[in-house]
């Protein structure tokens, strides 16, 4: 059933009741609570800053490493002492920024900055941490230790070779600490690298933390610590004479294939507005940061309203979660020795026990597919990864990629507010036209979608082939040449192929379209991976025979080409003849294969590889035919014995009845019977 339509369903009343029970007054564990709330206020007294940072503007490590203590025989960080003093300097840093005017900062600290790939954040961090608005510094940390963990992986390469992908790897680093000493490592470990520390990243980017739990300080110690990074890495640079080298940011893919939703307009907005104050999915102490997102929205701060959304997101659908798997206690963050859930267990289909999860089921496949397209398919967008790690220019983030979550969020929500107030919110047509496109939702980033896209373009390219003109001496001589018995015997398997493959074309076309699910199974998408390739070298093959035929097609208008450039354009018409029909066949055995993708779970682990062989053989054979067709190679006449020898091994497997649509047809009639 679909999800937007369980909206009516009893099953929902009793999840969404669920949801409405005792109020959550915070999502931290207790011993994280204490953490972060209290244990940094504990030791009292003031720290004096000019033991902080010199009249120069230079941070003195020494006072603040001071304050990170050891313990135990393996001297591991004691991070519960480390955090109570050096909450003193913390809060005398804070109060040192707050007597700042704006201009001060800038001259004083910006210089600093300018190691990060984005110096613009710090004096926006500065006037929030100004406003004293709790979701603005919230989500001014959230920035902070993206651009951090970017400009850390930056420093990392300039030693090592592969930057760590998390970022407590990234702080545990020796290359790091080559930089800038263990002792700072440690530091920054207290604040953002370990579960066992304040973790101010995780809770926050894992929608944890409410805006009243965050301490403005420990945002104006991470600026600090930013700006003392940037000192210590001058002396670095300076003394090793090398240079700082910035990744370039990560362009979203196929942002495109993911817009849905019409643009958000003022009336979605004002529907959000009003149900997110009575929808049972949002946290009261949560509240603060959804009104902040639209606010961001409206002041066309895109990035900044996709952070908090899908931060409240996974805060939302972990509740739902733990109400659907009956787990309360997994709303709360973990402790350091276990794991917090986060959208990798939300939306996989079993629990860390082995059970198997139920809020998929309870959500319904349309609102699953989008999440994964957004967040998790490697062929998507990927906007918790990219933004969460630095990757993303947040001056440039799309409009559209907020305005699709702002939507979505919406249809969501609506969901878990009562009858009347979803039936009156119904009654207006840009929320119909939402909840239509939810319902009818399916995946644009799985890899079972990307390949009929890769197909579909293929077939694309190939039909512009005959439209191209082709010359009238060469191309009477290349069909002259067609009388090869080599090129004879490849039309023919040809033919015997395609007919074989038409026998097993779907009665309903519908199944081109709409398989049963989309399978993320290993083995199909072992497959999948070698059916994806294969298109992609047959889009290769086509584009370098266009670009050749109008090449040598001009040349030879214009008298250009030599006697063997004559010959070699001759056999390149005779071989196109030859490519065009078979290149046309793998394509439909490739959508053949994908409409019955689903039976390679009933492969045994012997034929399962005997069927990946064959496809790698076609495989090899379209990569070879990119190579031939390249205007390096020109190798025509070869093409047509690498297409015979190819056609013989498609043939002689067809026969054995192993492939897909022909285990498929298979099973179809042993369950007829």
């Amino acid at each position: 059933m679909s999800c937007w339509r369980s909206l009516q369903n009893s099953g929902f009343k009793q999840e969404s009741q669920m949801l409405a029970g005792d109020p959550v007054t915070t999502c931290l564990s207790p011993s994280v609570y204490d953490m972060i709330c209290k244990l940094g206020f504990e030791v009292k007294g003031n720290s004096d800053f000019s033991n902080i940072v010199t009249k120069n503007g230079e941070v003195v490590w020494k006072t603040i490493t001071g304050c990170v203590s050891c313990a135990g025989t393996d001297q591991s960080l004691d991070y519960q002492r480390s955090v109570r003093l050096l909450g003193p300097v913390c809060e005398a840093v804070h109060l040192h920024f707050l007597s700042l005017t704006k201009g001060q900062f800038e001259t004083q600290y910006i210089p600093w900055f300018q190691w990060t790939s984005f110096p613009e954040l710090f004096p926006e961090i500065f006037d929030a941490l100004g406003s004293q608005q709790s979701p603005a510094i919230s989500l001014s940390l959230m920035k902070l230790t993206s651009c951090l963990e970017r400009a850390l992986g930056d420093v990392f390469l300039l030693i090592g070779k592969e930057c760590p992908f998390l970022l407590r790897d990234l702080l545990a680093s020796e290359e790091l600490a080559q930089v800038f000493g263990q002792s700072v490592m440690n530091v920054l470990k207290v604040f953002i690298g370990s579960p066992c520390g304040l973790n101010l990243r995780n809770i926050l980017w894992h929608g944890f933390a409410s805006p009243q739990e965050i301490p403005p300080k420990y945002c104006s110690m991470m600026v600090l610590l930013t700006a003392g990074l940037g000192q210590l890495l001058k002396s670095y640079l300076e003394h090793t004479e090398v240079t700082l080298a910035h990744r370039s940011f990560v362009t979203l893919k196929n942002l495109e294939d993911l817009i849905v939703f019409p643009d958000v307009t003022s009336e979605v907005l004002w529907v959000l507005e009003q149900v997110m104050m009575k929808s049972t999915f949002i946290l009261k102490i949560m509240s603060p940061y959804w009104k902040f997102a639209l606010t961001k929205f409206t002041s066309h701060r895109f990035a900044d309203c996709t952070i908090l959304l899908l931060s409240q997101l996974e805060t939302g659908l972990r509740r739902v979660f733990a109400a659907v798997n009956q787990c309360p206690d997994r709303l709360l963050t973990a402790e350091s020795t276990a794991l917090y859930t986060t959208f990798d267990e939300i939306l996989a289909k079993h629990m860390s026990d082995g059970k198997i999860n139920q809020l998929p089921l309870f959500l319904g496949e349309p609102a699953m597919e989008f999440l994964w397209d957004l967040l998790n398919h490697q062929e998507g967008p990927r906007l918790r990864d990219r933004l969460s790690h630095g990757e993303i220019n947040l001056l440039e983030f799309p409009r559209e990629a907020a305005s699709q979550l702002l939507a979505f969020s919406t249809v969501l929500i609506l969901r878990f507010a009562d009858e009347e107030e979803l039936s009156a919110f119904k009654e207006k047509a840009a929320i119909r036209v939402l909840l239509n496109l939810a319902e009818g939702y399916s995946s644009r980033c799985h890899p079972v979608f990307q390949l009929k896209k890769q197909v579909l373009s293929c077939e694309k390219s190939l039909r512009t082939w005959p439209l191209l003109p082709l010359s009238e001496g060469p191309g009477q001589e290349a069909a002259r040449l067609e009388g090869n018995s080599e090129v004879n015997a490849c039309n023919s398997l040809i033919t015997k192929l395609l007919h074989e493959l038409f026998c097993h074309m779907p009665e309903n076309h519908h199944a081109f379209h709409d398989p049963d699910g989309l399978p993320t199974e290993k083995g199909v998408l072992e497959v999948l991976v070698v059916l994806r390739s294969i298109s992609t070298q047959c889009q290769h093959v086509s584009s370098q025979v266009l670009a050749s035929l109008q090449l040598r097609h001009r040349q030879w208008v214009e008298r250009r080409l030599r006697s063997r450039q004559r010959q070699n354009y001759v056999c390149m018409l005779s071989s196109i003849r030859l490519l065009s029909p078979m290149l046309y066949l793998i394509l439909l055995f490739i959508t053949l294969e994908l409409v019955s993708i689903h039976v390679v779970q009933g492969k045994g682990s012997q034929e399962h590889q005997q069927y990946l062989k064959f496809l790698k053989s076609i495989l090899q054979y379209t990569e070879n035919l990119v190579t031939y067709t390249s205007q390096e190679k020109n190798k025509w006449s070869e093409t047509i014995s690498l297409t015979h020898t190819a056609l013989l091994k498609i043939w002689t497997f067809s026969k054995r009845k192993q492939m897909l649509m022909h285990v498929a047809k298979k099973s179809t009639s042993e369950v007829v019977l």
